[in-house]
């Protein structure tokens, strides 16, 4: 493996599935998680955290429920198995992506100075909390998928189809703010910026050639997620991840990636009746146009060619990976919502896993053999 390559991988649920009873076996013996983990070669855990996870009357919102003491539950175990941690700041209460990206309920009545103070304290104020518990930060991930920008509407992108905004100051101020709590905090910790849809290359450069023209704060890695059925193909990734190293100067880490290993539904492991579910394994429209097929064997050429493209971007920029959730086992109890967090971002739900047929493990929580590919890189 070249030296600083990180393998990672994000274990953000991974304390809600100790609780709910998830197991998990190297070829028949069961084992902790993370000593899977440092026995396959990975470097460093992904952990989100989100502001406040609970309604007014402390109801959960599940899918890790991911507040400060839970990052410095899961971060200083990591810590303990010698690797180390990635912190993904959502700036909210629950999920953001580039379809959501809520306040926190504690900063909904803030003008936009408010907002920016907000997010520079809360980033300074939770880092140094955790960095104090002794957990081995090794990279700082200001905002989640930030494609369509946070905190809306006050930093919405509403992007036209050639990507133009005339918002782009107003993320630029926000992530900078983060970015600056950060360098104040432990100014030798390192910095990711992180998109969705990672063989976009037109929407990339629109972003990022926006961002620096309004004075956004400096960085070190370019995050891209990169998911097969949403994405584009791993061509148009090793692409966009060469463009990026190219025009802007930086590192690049794929800082989601995952792909299905089956189409075979998991709802009996989760105990869910009919209707309670709503995973991408039923719908197979999405991986028909898949480059390698939704099975084991697919998930471990995929990687294969995944790595090999990563390993070959320009100059030994491409720094690395996190596979997704790789340890989201279906069981009963761990969800992608509850009812709390669907009432705080408005969604029907229903409630379930919606991961499992993405993971590293079968549905009993086996290895698959595409962590031998992960371990050999």
């Amino acid at each position: 493996m070249r030296e600083g390559f990180i393998k990672g991988m994000d274990l953000s649920t991974c304390r809600e599935l100790e609780e709910c009873g998830a197991k998990y076996f190297d070829h028949g013996v069961e084992k902790d998680i993370l000593d899977i983990m440092t026995e396959n070669g990975v470097t460093m855990i992904r952990l989100r955290l989100w502001n406040d996870p609970y309604d007014k009357s402390g109801a959960k919102y599940g899918a890790g429920t991911n507040d400060l003491d839970t990052t410095i539950y899961i971060g200083k175990k990591v810590t303990e198995h010698g690797m180390k941690v990635l912190l993904d700041y959502h700036y909210s209460d629950f999920w953001t992506d580039p379809g959501k990206q809520f306040k926190p309920k504690a900063w909904r009545t803030l003008g936009f100075d408010g907002l920016k103070a907000a997010l520079h304290d809360f980033t300074r104020d939770s880092l140094k909390a955790i960095l104090d518990a002794g957990v081995d930060i090794g990279m700082v991930q200001v905002g989640n998928e930030v494609t369509n920008g946070l905190l809306w509407p006050d930093g919405k992108l509403d992007k036209d189809e050639n990507y133009n905004c005339d918002n782009y100051p107003a993320v630029a101020e926000l992530i900078s703010a983060g970015i600056d709590a950060v360098r104040e905090t432990d100014d030798r910790i390192p910095v990711m910026i992180h998109l969705d849809n990672g063989g976009n290359n037109l929407m990339y450069r629109a972003w990022f050639d926006n961002y620096f023209a309004n004075g956004g704060s400096d960085f070190e890695y370019i995050g891209l997620s990169y998911y097969p059925v949403w994405h584009g193909t791993l061509s148009d990734l090793e692409n966009n991840m060469n463009d990026m190293v190219k025009r802007y100067n930086k590192n690049v880490i794929v800082a989601e990636v995952s792909t299905t290993w089956t189409l075979r539904d998991y709802a009996e492991y989760e105990k869910l009746g009919e209707g309670e579910r709503k995973g991408i394994a039923t719908k197979k429209e999405l991986v028909e146009k898949l480059e390698y097929p939704p099975t084991v064997e697919g998930q471990v050429n995929f990687t294969k060619d995944f790595l090999g493209r990563l390993d070959k971007v320009m100059g030994g920029r491409g720094k690395g990976f996190f596979w997704w959730e790789p340890g989201w086992v279906p069981v009963p109890g761990s969800g992608w919502a509850t009812p709390a967090s669907l009432k705080y971002i408005e969604d029907p739900g229903p409630c379930g896993n919606e991961w499992a047929n993405q993971i590293l493990f079968d549905y009993e929580g086996n290895m698959h053999p595409t962590w031998d590919v992960i371990r050999d890189f």
